[in-house]
């Protein structure tokens, strides 16, 4: 149950990570303290809603979804952020390529690396 609940966190984190990064370095791109939190919010229910429905996919099927399902995910929660906040502004067209991309890079990066600090740390000598 922790490493779940550590996972999670650690995803959000790096979501939450991107959406900073995309502020700070996209041009067109603003967000507030409320535009944020309502971005990482309904990242881990559309995240939670859609990781269900592809766990339930043949394997096979399942990792051909998971990339372009993962890049559709985050646009549509920083949509749903834009539209149900102020707080998240993103104008133009490039500057919403950008900040999808750049957030499900990020995120991407720390869903491959997280299992791989798990396994570090469970074969690593305790001292």
């Amino acid at each position: 149950m922790a490493r779940i609940l550590l996972r999670t966190v650690a995803l959000l984190g790096s979501w939450a990570i991107g959406l900073l990064v995309a502020a700070w370095i996209v041009p067109g791109v603003s967000v507030s303290v409320s535009g944020f939190i309502v971005a990482v919010v309904l990242f881990s229910v559309a995240q939670a809603m859609l990781s269900g429905v592809i766990l339930k996919l043949p394997h096979e099927s399942a990792t051909l979804f998971l990339g372009g399902t993962a890049l559709v995910l985050t646009l549509v929660a920083l949509i749903l952020a834009s539209v149900f906040t102020h707080g998240l502004t993103i104008r133009g067209l490039a500057s919403w390529v950008a900040t999808t991309v750049l957030v499900w890079v990020v995120t991407t990066l720390v869903a491959i690396l997280l299992p791989e600090l798990f396994t570090r740390d469970e074969t690593s000598p305790s001292t």
